[in-house]
C-alpha cells in the first residue's frame, strides 16, 4: 500500500476534525459543586457530577491531586450536598438525596445524612435529615428532619433524638463557636424568628421577636452576640418586581437574654429591598466589631463592611459591577471574592481588606472564576472556573499559579477544540433596554444563511456568559448550544430583563413576567437581530428555553409564528393564574392572563416539542397538561416528551440526554437544518 499524498493526509485530518461528535461527549464533562475547605491543613473537598454518578473528591497540599472519597456508581439521581468538615478535618458530613428524586422509593425520595472518613473506611448513613451542622467539639450533628432540629453523635451507635419542639419550621441549624447553643431560623408563615436553644439546660429562647421576617443569624467570633437580618413583613406578590421597599435593618441580639437591637438599617430607594446573594450566609463576621453583608444601595450587589462601633457601613466593592460570591481568609482580615467587575459577561476574583481598601484582581483575561475558597492553613485560594471551550472544573490558586485540581474531570472524547467562542453582542429592546447576548457561529460570518437558535435562560435571575456556566442546568444549556453551533445553526443566547449581572433596575424591570410580560420585547428583539444579519435565513429561526425559558419560549411561538418557526420548551409556564393559583376574583388575575401564552394561543402556529418531568416541584406538570389539551383543539402540532418522576432540573444524566437528542432532531427536523 504506497504513502498517503500530503494533500490527502491534510483533507483527511480536516474531516476527522469536523466529525460530528454526539450530545454524551459534550456533556460528558464532570460538574463540580459544594467546594469547602477544611478547618486546617489546606484541604478542600467538593462534589463531582460525571455523568449523573456524583462523588466527593478531596485534594491537598503540597501536590493538590484531587482523590475520590466515596464510591457511588450509578447515575441514580442522588444528589450530594451541604459538604460540612469534621473540626479535626479528618471526614466530611454531608447529604445525599434531595426533596424529589426520580430513582427514589414512589412514597417520598431519600433525604439523609452521612458521615464519610478520609482514610478510606466506606461512607455510613446517619440519619435522614438535611442541613447538618456539625458541632465545634467534633462529637455531634444536628440537623433538620420534617422542620424539626434533631441530633445524632458522629461516632458511636445511639440513635438520633428530637433536639426540641418548635412550632414553625426550622431551617438553618448554626452551633455557637463553643459548641453550648445551636441558633435556627423559625419559619412560621407570615413571619420568621431567629431561635437559639441551649443544650445543657435545654432553654429555648427567640431573640427579640417580633412579626418580620427574621433570617441569617451569625454568631459573633466569640459566642456573645447574633447578628440578624430583619426584612419588614409584607402582604404582596412575590413574583412582582420590587426595585424598592420598607428598609431592611441589621439587629444584634443577646443569646442569653433574648435582648436585641438594631445597628443598622437601609436607607429608602435603591437596595431599600434585601436581595440575597448567591452565598451561604449574607452575614459574617470579620472580627468582633465588623460585619460583612451584601447591599444594593446604587443600584448593584456591592459588599459593605459595617463598624459596630461607629455603625458607618462602607462599601468594599467598586463601579457598575456586582459581587456573586464571597469568602473569609481564616484570619478574619480579607475577603476574596467573584464579581464581573470591568467584565460584565464573565466572572474573575479579587480580593480586599475588611477593613477597606482598593481591590487587588486574583485572576483575569478570557476565563471565568467563582466560589473561591481560601484554603486554611496554606497560602492557596481554591475556585471553581471555565472558560468558552473547557467546562467548569475546580482548580487552586498558590502563589501566582493555577493548577487544575482534577485533570480527569474532562473526559478524553471531550471536543475541545470544536468549541466555539461565542461574541459578546449587544442590541436594543422596542422600549429602548440595552440587551447583552452571546452570539455562537461556527462558520465565517455571511458564508452562508444558515438557520438559527435563540435560548433563552430561565429564572429569570440569572445570566448566561461568555463561557460554561457555573450552574449546573445552564452548564447543559451552553453544552447544547455548543451542539447546535457545530450542526450548522446560528446560536444566540440572550440576557433578558429580569435577569443579574447588569444592576437593579435590570433585575427589578417594570411589568415582567405575570405582571406585564415586558421581558418579552426582549426576545422579539433577539428575534429581530437575528433577521437582520446576512448569514441568518429569516424564514428558519427557532427558539428554545427552560422554565421562565419555557414561558418566554412559549410567548414567541404563541405571538409570532411568522418569525419563530419552531420551538422547544422544558418545563415552561404557560399560565400565570394557574401557575400561582390565582381566582378570577383577583385584581392580579386579569394581567397575569393577559401576560401568558395562553392567551395567544389563537394565533399559535409554529410547532413545539414539550418537555417535562412530572414530579416538577418548581413548575406545575398541569402547564403541560393545559397546554397540549389547547394545542391539540387548535391541530398545532406538538410533541411531548416525559419524564415520570423526574424533577424540574433533571437529577438524572440520562434524561439530559435524551431530552438534548429530541430537541436537536426536532430543530432539525422543522428548520432544515
Amino acid at each position: 500500500m504506497g504513502r498517503l499524498s500530503a494533500a490527502l493526509l491534510v483533507a483527511l485530518c480536516a474531516a476527522a476534525q469536523q466529525a460530528p461528535f454526539t450530545i454524551d461527549q459534550v456533556l460528558g464533562a464532570a460538574f463540580p459543586t459544594e467546594l469547602t475547605a477544611a478547618p486546617a491543613g489546606g484541604r478542600v473537598a467538593w462534589v463531582s457530577n460525571a455523568r449523573g454518578v456524583r462523588n466527593i473528591l478531596v485534594a491537598g497540599p503540597p501536590g493538590y491531586v484531587a482523590h475520590q472519597i466515596t464510591s457511588y456508581t450509578e447515575d441514580d439521581g442522588q444528589e450530594l450536598s451541604v459538604l460540612r468538615w469534621t473540626p479535626d478535618g479528618a471526614a466530611l458530613v454531608y447529604v445525599r438525596g434531595g426533596s424529589a428524586n426520580p430513582a427514589a422509593d414512589p412514597r417520598g425520595a431519600e433525604q439523609a445524612v452521612w458521615i464519610v472518613k478520609l482514610n478510606g473506611s466506606a461512607a455510613r448513613r446517619i440519619a435522614d435529615g438535611d442541613r447538618p451542622s456539625v458541632s465545634p467539639r467534633g462529637d455531634r450533628v444536628a440537623f433538620v428532619r420534617s422542620g424539626q432540629v434533631w441530633g445524632a453523635a458522629l461516632d458511636g451507635p445511639s440513635a438520633p433524638a428530637l433536639m426540641f419542639e418548635d412550632r414553625g419550621r426550622a431551617q438553618r441549624p448554626v452551633w455557637s463557636p463553643d459548641g453550648a447553643r445551636l441558633s435556627f431560623v423559625s419559619d412560621r408563615g407570615d413571619h420568621r424568628l431567629i431561635g437559639v436553644f441551649e443544650v445543657a439546660s435545654r432553654a429555648l429562647r427567640y431573640l427579640d421577636p417580633s412579626a418580620d421576617l427574621d433570617s441569617e443569624p451569625a454568631w459573633s467570633p466569640d459566642g456573645r452576640s447574633i447578628a440578624f437580618i430583619r426584612e419588614p413583613s409584607r402582604n404582596r406578590r412575590d413574583w412582582v418586581p420590587r426595585p424598592t421597599d420598607q428598609p431592611w435593618s441589621i439587629r444584634l441580639a443577646d443569646p442569653s437574654s433574648g435582648m436585641g437591637r438594631q445597628v443598622w438599617t437601609a436607607n429608602e430607594g435603591p437596595g431599600s429591598a434585601f436581595h440575597a446573594m448567591r452565598v451561604e450566609n449574607q452575614l459574617v463576621w470579620a472580627g468582633a466589631d465588623r460585619l460583612l453583608f451584601p447591599w444594593e444601595a446604587d443600584g448593584w450587589t456591592h459588599l459593605y463592611s459595617l463598624n459596630l462601633k461607629s455603625k458607618i457601613a462602607s462599601r468594599l466593592t467598586p463601579g457598575a459591577s456586582e459581587v456573586e460570591s464571597f469568602e473569609l481568609t481564616p484570619d478574619r482580615r480579607e475577603i476574596v471574592f467573584s464579581s464581573n467587575q470591568a467584565d460584565l459577561d464573565r466572572r474573575h476574583l479579587w480580593k480586599v481588606a475588611a477593613a477597606g481598601g482598593a481591590p487587588t484582581a486574583l485572576t483575569s483575561g478570557q476565563g471565568i472564576e467563582w466560589s473561591p475558597v481560601p484554603a486554611r492553613g496554606a497560602q492557596a485560594v481554591a475556585f471553581l472556573r471555565s472558560d468558552a471551550q473547557r467546562p467548569a472544573h475546580a482548580a487552586v490558586l498558590v502563589g501566582n499559579d493555577i493548577r487544575d485540581l482534577d485533570p480527569a474531570a474532562l473526559p478524553s472524547d471531550f471536543p475541545v477544540q470544536r468549541m466555539v467562542a461565542p461574541q459578546a453582542v449587544s442590541f436594543s429592546s422596542a422600549d429602548g433596554i440595552l440587551l447583552h447576548a452571546q452570539l455562537f457561529e461556527s462558520s465565517a460570518p455571511g458564508a452562508v444563511r444558515s438557520p438559527a437558535v435563540i435560548f433563552v435562560h430561565g429564572g429569570p435571575s440569572r445570566q448566561m456568559l461568555l463561557g460554561w456556566n457555573s450552574r449546573s442546568y445552564y452548564h447543559n444549556a451552553y453544552a447544547f448550544n455548543q451542539y447546535l453551533a457545530n450542526r450548522g445553526y446560528v446560536v444566540l443566547s440572550v440576557n433578558y430583563r429580569g435577569g443579574t449581572g447588569y444592576g437593579l433596575s435590570f433585575r427589578e424591570a417594570s411589568n415582567f413576567g405575570a405582571s406585564g410580560a415586558s421581558d418579552y420585547q426582549d426576545v422579539r428583539a433577539a428575534g429581530e437581530y437575528l433577521r437582520s444579519r446576512p448569514d441568518v435565513d429569516p424564514a428558519r429561526i427557532g427558539i428554545w428555553g427552560g422554565s421562565w425559558g419555557g414561558y418566554l419560549t412559549a410567548m414567541a411561538l404563541a405571538r409570532e409564528s411568522s418569525v419563530f418557526r419552531a420551538g422547544v420548551s422544558l418545563a415552561g409556564i404557560y399560565d400565570w393564574t394557574l401557575e400561582y393559583d390565582l381566582p378570577p376574583a383577583d385584581p392580579a388575575a386579569k394581567t397575569a392572563l393577559a401576560s401568558s401564552p395562553i392567551s395567544f394561543v389563537d394565533g399559535w402556529r409554529s410547532p413545539v416539542l414539550l418537555v417535562q418531568g412530572d414530579d416538577d416541584r418548581t413548575v406545575k406538570f398541569a402547564q403541560t397538561v393545559v397546554l397540549a389539551d389547547v394545542l391539540r383543539a387548535r391541530k398545532v402540532e406538538f410533541q411531548e416528551l416525559v419524564f415520570p418522576g423526574e424533577a424540574h432540573e433533571f437529577l438524572l444524566y440520562r434524561h439530559w440526554r435524551e431530552a438534548l437528542e429530541a430537541a436537536s432532531q426536532f430543530l432539525d427536523r422543522h428548520l432544515g437544518r
